[in-house]
């Protein structure tokens, strides 16, 4: 049996509210992806070392406390201090269209309102997280 495509969700800061991020983990499992779910009150750094560490192909970030625009692009910048440039970085939470469009142009890949079907997130993770091995 390949190794599945590797997926961290994660809950950066101090937001407690997790139901949702458990509910796309479970999704993304269901689906056929290996998940890893950091828990609650992550640090940017901490995010960034778990990525290295399970060597992901994708991380989602789960953000309902309204520290979405200094959240994401702390977590780019760890990334990009570890050499980890080839992450999709992905999110949900509740975004201004302004911030959604600005947390794109820093490197954010997608962002999922409320709203947005289970469905449509895993096969945009299906279809957006490609394996940074080659696997399937």
């Amino acid at each position: 049996m390949s190794p599945r495509r590797r997926i961290l969700i994660a809950k950066p800061g101090l937001d407690g509210h997790d139901r949702g991020a458990k509910v796309i983990a479970r999704a993304l499992r269901d689906a056929g992806f290996e998940v890893i779910y950091t828990g609650l009150h992550q640090t940017p750094e901490m995010i960034a070392e778990a990525a290295a560490q399970e060597d992901v192909d994708g991380i989602g970030l789960s953000i309902l406390s309204g520290a979405h625009m200094t959240l994401f692009p702390a977590v780019l910048d760890m990334l990009r201090q570890k050499g980890i440039d080839d992450v999709v970085v992905f999110g949900g939470g509740i975004f201004p269209p302004e911030d959604i469009a600005a947390l794109k142009r820093l490197g954010v890949a997608e962002l999922f309102t409320p709203g947005t079907t289970i469905p449509d997130i895993v096969d945009w993770v299906r279809a957006n997280v490609p394996s940074r091995q080659g696997i399937v």
